[in-house]
């Protein structure tokens, strides 16, 4: 098995200037609100980096998967970057780039997902729900600032 056997990446416009989606994305409490699934952020703690460390709890197909995540990138307005720590690994990049309108903003995520998980459901149905998960959360960044 590899050590990342799911990766998902999507991209959407936001009208709003990079500097605004930043600050938004910046705000542990804003994840929560666009995420689908993401139930419970916790114990957030600056870092040095200007990033921050958090807990959360995660449903997916009914499980909760309670783990950490470290803000390894903190590079305004440009990028957000995280490891996901605990029983669900891996990574997610968020890019932002001036584009005409606003800021089209990138989201990549790498996951290596709970043995009992992948049993349970098979892999095309979780990498099915990521994808639309990642989605989800793009077009909620956007309804925020009046996108689509």
């Amino acid at each position: 098995m590899s050590d990342h056997p799911f990766a998902a990446s999507d991209a959407i416009l936001v009208a709003a200037a990079p500097e605004t989606v930043f600050a938004f994305l910046d705000d542990p409490a804003n994840h929560a609100a666009i995420t689908p699934g993401l139930t419970d952020v916790r114990d957030v703690a600056p870092l040095e980096n200007g990033g921050k460390r958090l807990s959360y709890t995660y449903r997916m197909a009914g499980m909760g998967v309670d783990g950490e995540i470290v803000q390894t990138v903190h590079d305004p307005p440009e990028r957000h970057a995280f490891e996901l720590r605990g029983r669900l690994t891996g990574t997610i990049d968020l890019r932002l780039a001036p584009a005409e309108g606003g800021t089209e903003l990138t989201y990549a995520a790498t996951y290596d997902l709970p043995e009992n998980a992948l049993t349970r459901l098979g892999a095309p149905v979780v990498r099915r729900f990521n994808e639309r998960q990642l989605r989800a959360a793009l077009e909620n960044v956007a309804a925020r600032f009046g996108g689509e």
